[in-house]
């Protein structure tokens, strides 16, 4: 069923239709009964499948990653798509526009997208605002990174005052320094200045009566010293953990021609083709590191062999997003089917 509605999806716009699908389902979600339909069709409910991870209790393992509900608009009508928890943002001090448009382009042959947005978002006003309106429980993380015109120098200040604003209102962070659309943002993967920016945030979180788990989502593009810096600053910094990966700015292995790929231009690549070099990512990391953080693994999973393989790297958590889009919410239960009847 779903792949016939994707079909007509896909013959549009891929910007102009996320926003069509976000209004369908509100609209959907509020025919009396629908809830109820959505759940039974999509939510697994099961105690085996909670997992507490950096002192949260999630329902179940498979969450959706940031960049889908950039502004927190659309995470209550998504928690009857049968997630765990829901990554909102990434949310910066200021709204923006993003980059221009088109920036958001199908590679169908290769189960894949390509996103240049540029951290589009209303700012922290507006996520709040659509935050306060809380009507399910599902459990909120707050993906945090700076604006455009804020220079890499004054770069931690963004991330605090994202910090300090959204504490209340999400259950966990995460800071994204791995976007490969914001200019020379990934300067701050360096060692030196993402000790400094995860540390400046340790203190202010260590200054909170209770304090919230702190996450780093990082790029797969890393080299594998650049992936023991991680780890040792990790340890040193004692942040909760690491979200593996974000999207990559190679394009090897894709069926797409090199003339379409140059009329797409610069982005960041993220679906199937990034399968296998996540996974690489989660496994360095949970071997070297002796699994001594928790790891949310994401990164091409589009079937239920594919996040049992994140799993099995050593994630703790999984997150879906692309995988969502071109597989439709059922992919959620049937990864969900699947742990269950790996544990039965």
């Amino acid at each position: 069923m779903y792949k016939i509605i994707r079909f007509f999806l896909f013959l549009f716009d891929p910007e102009k239709v996320h926003y069509f699908t976000a209004f369908s389902l509100k609209f959907l979600l509020k025919i009396p009964g629908m809830k109820w339909c959505w759940k039974k069709l999509f939510c697994s409910e099961d105690k085996q499948l909670e997992t507490e991870v950096f002192g949260i209790k999630f329902p179940n393992p498979v969450g959706l990653a940031a960049g889908f509900d950039k502004n927190a608009s659309m995470f209550n009508d998504l928690a009857f798509c049968g997630f765990g928890f829901i990554e909102i943002g990434t949310v910066t001090p200021k709204s923006q526009s993003g980059n221009e448009k088109p920036r958001l382009f199908r590679l169908k042959k290769d189960q894949a997208i390509i996103n240049r947005m540029g951290f589009n978002n209303g700012g922290l006003t507006e996520v709040i605002d659509n935050l306060k309106n809380r009507k399910t429980k599902i459990i909120i993380g707050g993906n945090i990174g700076k604006n455009k015109i804020t220079p890499n120098e004054n770069a931690v200040n963004d991330y605090l005052i994202a910090f300090e604003e959204l504490f209340d209102y999400v259950d966990y962070f995460v800071v994204n320094v791995s976007s490969p659309n914001t200019p020379n943002l990934r300067e701050l993967q360096e060692k030196e200045p993402l000790k400094q920016l995860l540390s400046e945030l340790m203190k202010m979180n260590n200054l909170k009566k209770v304090q919230k788990p702190i996450l780093l989502k990082i790029a797969p593009d890393l080299t594998n010293e650049q992936l023991d810096d991680i780890i040792e600053i990790i340890d040193e910094v004692k942040i909760a953990g690491v979200i593996a990966t974000n999207t990559t700015i190679s394009r090897e292995n894709l069926v797409a021609t090199d003339d379409s790929l140059n009329s797409i231009g610069m982005g960041g690549l993220s679906g199937k083709p990034l399968k296998s070099r996540s996974t690489e990512v989660i496994r360095y990391l949970s071997q070297k590191s002796n699994d001594s953080f928790p790891i949310i693994g994401v990164g091409g999973i589009h079937s239920e062999e594919d996040a049992l393989e994140k799993l099995d790297a050593g994630a703790k958590l999984i997150q879906l997003y692309t995988g969502f889009i071109y597989e439709g919410p059922g992919l959620v239960k049937r990864i969900n089917k699947a742990i269950l009847k790996r544990k039965s």
